[in-house]
């Protein structure tokens, strides 16, 4: 039988803690050769609404350890104004309802093991590579995060610090002043920290150790001018790469790694976090006139970039002073996170009677495809 897990089974199996451990399993099978994924490809169509347009994502990966995934969205995007603060916005069907799957074969047999709901798991994933980031490159005695944003992203990288590093205080902006209040007793309650919720942006960078940037924002929202001294910096969502003040800033850019070439085409290899197709491809793609031809940023730093599978090999050094304002990013590795994360999830709620089957013959046919 397949299995169609909800997010809510997803929830009650899946810890931060093995999450970082799954997805450092899955970038050492990548760099050794073992495992094999591919940037994230969309592809996007306007819309009869000028202002809005469909995007189809999809990234996929597997192992010889098992397990092969695709995950894949479904998504109306569109850009709206709060506050002075553009975000990039999407839904499915209607806002407040998203459509987002994770789909696991085994590598084995080819059969379909679980369609999983990719809510969780997409938080999930992504705060732990926040985490393996600070791990590896924040000063030991980090103990105060400034972080940009508010919901869900927050929520998970803030629970992937708190597994490295014994974090004591967390200072937080949102434009929202109820989304940044309520963050911040969520906080408190829940890890029994100190937490502040900040009137202005530029507080969050008061003698933060780690700065995370957490945010949908279209614009960037980082300003490196006022990175403190020994930071640890994270950016994920929204506008791409951090500003051009961080990146001036940076001393060590840790990169996680990249997605391989193909077999056939050796030379043919990018380093871009997505890749896009576009129908109608002269026309902009927001209402703003803004065109999306824009690179996924690729290798930012690349006299200053070092690799996870180096920095774990001793090839190369980390953080070698405690002033160093230090950077970590994923890469184009996302293919790789889904066979990890979801062949756990899958592995734990099998085990656990979770979700609900599905006849696999329902997936197969008698002729060839």
């Amino acid at each position: 039988m397949t299995l169609l897990l909800s997010n809510e089974d997803v929830a009650r199996v899946l810890t931060m803690s093995d999450t970082i451990a799954a997805l450092e399993r899955a970038y050492d099978e990548v760099a050794a050769g073992e495992a094999v994924c591919r940037p994230r490809i969309d592809i996007r169509i306007p819309t009869s609404d000028a202002s809005r347009n469909y995007q189809w994502g999809s990234m996929e990966g597997g192992s010889t350890s098992g397990y092969f995934a695709v995950r894949m969205k479904s998504d109306v995007v569109f850009e709206s104004e709060y506050n002075g603060v553009r975000t990039q916005e999407k839904y499915c069907q209607r806002p407040g309802l998203f459509c987002g799957l994770v789909f696991l074969t085994s590598i084995e047999t080819g059969e379909p093991l679980a369609l999983i709901n990719d809510g969780v798991l997409q938080h999930m994933r992504v705060g732990a590579d926040g985490g393996i980031g600070v791990k590896y490159l924040a000063n030991a005695d980090a103990a105060t995060v400034g972080m940009l944003g508010a919901g869900g992203m927050a929520r998970s990288n803030l629970d992937a610090f708190m597994q490295v590093r014994k974090i004591r205080r967390l200072q937080v902006f949102s434009p929202t002043p109820a989304h940044r209040e309520s963050f911040a007793r969520e906080v408190a309650d829940k890890y029994g920290i100190e937490a502040k919720a900040c009137a202005r942006a530029e507080a969050i960078y008061e003698g933060a150790d780690i700065v995370a940037a957490c945010t949908d924002s279209a614009v960037p929202v980082l300003n490196g001018r006022r990175l403190p001294k020994g930071a640890h910096v994270i950016k994920i969502g929204g506008s791409g790469a951090p500003d051009a003040a961080t990146l001036a800033r940076v001393d060590i850019y840790l990169r996680f790694g990249d997605a391989p070439p193909p077999a056939s085409r050796p030379d043919l290899h990018f380093d871009d976090e997505h890749i896009g197709w576009e129908a109608r491809s002269d026309l902009p793609k927001h209402g703003d006139g803004r065109s999306q031809r824009k690179r996924g940023h690729g290798v930012l730093l690349r006299e200053k970039r070092i690799s996870l599978a180096d920095l774990k090999a001793g090839r190369v050094r980390g953080r070698t002073a405690q002033d160093q304002i230090t950077y970590s990013e994923r890469g184009n590795l996302q293919g790789a996170q889904f066979f990890a994360v979801a062949g756990l999830v899958y592995e734990r709620a099998k085990a656990a009677g979770l979700g609900r089957e599905i006849p696999t013959e329902w997936f197969l046919q008698t002729i060839r495809n």
